[in-house]
This record gives structure tokens, sequence and C-alpha cells, in this order.
């Protein structure tokens, strides 16, 4: 299984074994956003090695309300990548505002068109997909615009009641 804290370190490895002065620049470093998502909450799977298009993503919050789940989220990326955003379900049964709970997502960066300028552009990476997905869980948890209207009046009514089904979700689906 390859995961993001692996990947830095073998970038690292290579980093520290050259000799040349480009090698032990700034632009090797390592920005604070990876740094972040190699704290253990993010994994990626290929279930098939000859398609590198198509792969799993785990999250695992490790606070919030989704502390000590394990949720999938599969993603293929099409031909037409990167003018086009990755296609991205979450494969995890989850009680959440910004995702339904047939795996559908709110996150605007994942919308090939948006009125904000927030959405996917050709500069973005799937570097900034994984930290979308993992975003959901702390930073980008959007109670305001919900995908999932029920969770997030839910969340609004009783927060926690909303806590407890989440709990409870994450006990029945999240393991």
């Amino acid at each position: 299984m390859l995961t993001l804290a692996s990947k830095l370190k073998r970038d690292d490895g290579l980093k520290g074994s050259r000799t040349s002065a480009t090698a032990s620049d700034s632009t090797r470093r390592v920005s604070v956003r990876d740094r972040l998502l190699v704290k253990g909450t993010c994994k990626v799977h290929f279930p098939d090695p000859n398609k590198l298009h198509c792969f799993q993503l785990t999250v695992t919050p490790d606070e919030g309300y989704y502390q000590g789940g394990k949720f999938q989220f599969e993603t293929e990326v099409p031909d037409a990548y990167n003018m086009v955003p990755p296609k991205v379900k979450c494969l995890t049964r989850i009680w959440h505002p910004n995702i339904t709970e047939t795996g559908e997502i709110c996150l605007s960066l994942l919308r090939e068109h948006s009125i904000d300028g927030t959405g996917w552009a050709p500069t973005r990476t799937l570097k900034d997909v994984v930290w979308g997905l993992n975003s959901l869980f702390t930073d980008l948890l959007n109670f305001d615009d919900p995908l999932n209207i029920e969770a997030a009046e839910h969340h609004l009514r009783d927060k926690e009641d909303f806590r407890n089904k989440v709990e409870d979700y994450i006990k029945r689906y999240a393991r």
C-alpha cells in the first residue's frame, strides 16, 4: 500500500542522496499541507496495479465528529484529466452534510464549473483532491451549504444527537 508518508520519505531519501546544488534547494521542501496529510490520515490503494487511473483513498480522521472512522473513496481519473476533474465517490456509508449516504460528494474542487471560482482548474492536482477529501472531515465540513440537507438540519436541531448518529454510522460502516 502506498502512503503519503512513504512517498515523502522516499522523496526525502532521493533528495539526501543527491550531491548537486539543485537537490538541496528549497524546491524539494515538503509543504505544510503535505506534512499535515502525513499525519496518517490518508492512504492510497491501487486495487488493480495495471489501472493507475483508478485508485481508492482511505481517510481516517484523527479529530472532530468523524474521528476513529475509516472512509473509503473511489477515484477515477478520466482521459481528459487535467482539463476535467477526477470522478470521486464515497464508498463508505456516512452521515455527513457534504456527502450523501449513496456516496455523492459536495466539494467545489471536484466541480468542473464553479461560479465562485473554486472549482476544478487544469492547475489543480490529485494532491489537491486528497487534501480536499481529507479536509471534508475538518476544515471544509460545511453545514451552511449542504448536499445532505437532512444531516445538516439534524446538526442544527440537535448537535449531540447528530454526534451520536455519526458515531453509530462509524461503528456500523466505517471500521
